[in-house]
């Protein structure tokens, strides 16, 4: 077993430096952060909606959720024409306030230069073998993929769209990704919530992850069905530990892996240190309050 690797690793993906990030205030309730290039750029171009002040910056836009979004979608339009934004989808994500309250949405890839708070749902893949031995299955994203190619994945992971429920994403994503049926999800519940944040080129990617475990029968066979997932691999326990610990895996997905393998007891005696570090990503279910039904 490689716990002490494990430890530097999550030490790596799990803290950062936030100094460098402003709070960003939305109708006087925070709801991100930015970093300097993004701080320069609002406040030169978009003054007339950011202002700064003692505690950080401000959005002047109120009112209701319709309204917020459609001027804070008309902005983004602006950043990419600007060629500040890459990688526009035409997907709204929702941003939530801090009861959980559906507060507006917003083109994705605007997300991350107002350091907002996303959400995705995420799936191990487990296998019960024969003489006892649990493996998991990973995929490899497809070559051709814009972010991270080649990069391995849990079986199933994506993004929880504008207007969608969790169940609603958990059964497009597994189905998409994994080929897995809705019948095949449709009991399944949040085992773990956590909270992956980092900076990225973009600003500061911050998500929640719902993580769901999905035990499938010995001959299973994942099959993606929109080509971005190259392979699904059924792998031993210590191979997804080795490949973890060598950052084959996109953060998120590894923080996943990282999470089941701890509930697992796959380190032994040494679990409780692992899961002493997991405790600075992992949150408590029943407490989150951003699970609209």
């Amino acid at each position: 077993m490689l716990v002490d690797a494990v430890l530097g690793y999550l030490d790596k993906v799990s803290r950062f430096d936030a100094r460098p990030f402003t709070p960003l205030f939305i109708g006087g309730e925070r709801m991100g952060c930015v970093n300097g290039e993004w701080k320069e750029r609002l406040l030169r171009h978009e003054a007339a909606l950011f202002e700064e002040n003692f505690q950080g910056l401000f959005c002047r836009l109120g009112g209701s959720y319709r309204s917020i979004s459609h001027a804070l979608a008309q902005a983004a339009r602006r950043w990419q024409q600007a060629g500040w934004l890459n990688g526009w989808r035409n997907e709204n994500f929702t941003a939530f306030r801090n009861d959980g309250s559906r507060y507006f949405e917003l083109e994705r890839a605007a997300f991350r230069p107002l350091g907002l708070t996303s959400r995705a749902v995420h799936v191990n893949g487990l296998c019960r073998m024969a003489d006892g031995e649990v493996r998991m299955w990973v995929g490899r994203r497809s070559p051709h993929k814009a972010v991270d190619p080649n990069r391995m994945d849990n079986l199933v992971g994506g993004g929880v769209a504008a207007g969608e429920t969790l169940a609603l994403a958990l059964e497009r994503e597994a189905w998409e990704e994994a080929g897995v049926s809705r019948e095949q999800v449709d009991d399944l519940r949040p085992v773990a919530l956590l909270l992956a944040q980092r900076p990225v080129a973009r600003g500061l990617h911050r998500e929640w992850l719902y993580v769901y475990d999905l035990w499938l029968e010995p001959g299973a066979q994942p099959l993606c069905q929109d080509g971005e997932v190259a392979e699904h691999l059924l792998l031993p326990l210590e191979e997804v530990e080795r490949l973890l610990v060598a950052e084959r895996f996109m953060i998120d997905a590894a923080l996943v892996c990282l999470d089941a393998l701890c509930r697992l007891g796959y380190w032994g005696a040494r679990n409780r240190q692992v899961a002493d570090a997991l405790a600075r990503v992992r949150h408590d279910l029943a407490a989150d309050t951003a699970q609209p039904a």
